[in-house]
């Protein structure tokens, strides 16, 4: 517990990005958000805020910090789809094991039946605004994968989602990296960004649960 409260309090640090790897860092968190499950605690949201503010002061690797910011936007944008996909591919290929897995405390059949007939009708809505959402968007491609949402509609909202979320948060980044309030309550900023992501999710959770008790 201790290591992932220091791995946050690191990744709130623009030094400690700099000195570890850069931007590239952010990079592969994004995919390993998006991508890998385990991956759903990493707080992509506030991190690309962070990297937005980075960018507003560097040289690298272009003089031009416009153009470092549109570079790095399609860089991590790419990875974040790339990881969608991974997640995607998974889904896919293990849905059959997952429709004929027995029902349990964790797991309901039927909740795979109404996220097939959501991902039929609004799944477009699912890829791109789950994107925004921390948790959602590490699961939301794993289960559009496992109701089979059609490899060319999930690509598509995968880039779109991709490169709204990632364009949005870093630009904000961006456009208040010389703020002196905002340097100074970064932490805060931090803890805010992920609330404002988090909570939502979590409240839906526990609200569907009541309802099923």
């Amino acid at each position: 517990m201790h290591q992932l409260l220091d791995l946050f309090h690191n990744l709130t640090n623009p030094d400690w990005i700099n000195s570890h790897g850069g931007l590239y860092i952010v990079l592969f968190i994004v995919f390993a958000e998006t991508g890998l499950f385990v991956g759903f605690f990493l707080p992509g949201d506030s991190l690309l805020f962070i990297t937005g503010m980075i960018i507003s002061s560097s040289h690298t690797p272009f003089d031009s910090p416009l153009l470092n910011l549109f570079y790095w936007i399609i860089l991590i944008a790419t990875g974040a789809v790339i990881g969608n996909f991974l997640g995607y591919w998974f889904g896919w290929e293990s849905g059959h094991l997952w429709f004929e897995k027995k029902d349990n405390f964790l797991f309901k059949r039927k909740h795979l039946t109404q996220a097939h007939d959501f991902y039929e009708k609004k799944g477009n809505l699912a890829i791109i605004l789950g994107r925004f959402l921390s948790i959602v968007r590490t699961f939301a491609p794993l289960i559009a994968g496992i109701v089979n949402m059609g490899k060319k509609k999930f690509i598509f909202y995968s880039l779109v989602g991709a490169l709204a979320w990632v364009s949005s948060m870093t630009i904000a980044g961006y456009m208040l990296g010389s703020n002196t309030f905002v340097k100074k309550n970064i932490e805060l900023i931090t803890i805010g960004i992920i609330l404002v992501t988090t909570v939502p999710v979590l409240i839906k959770m526990f609200a569907g649960r009541k309802k099923e008790a």
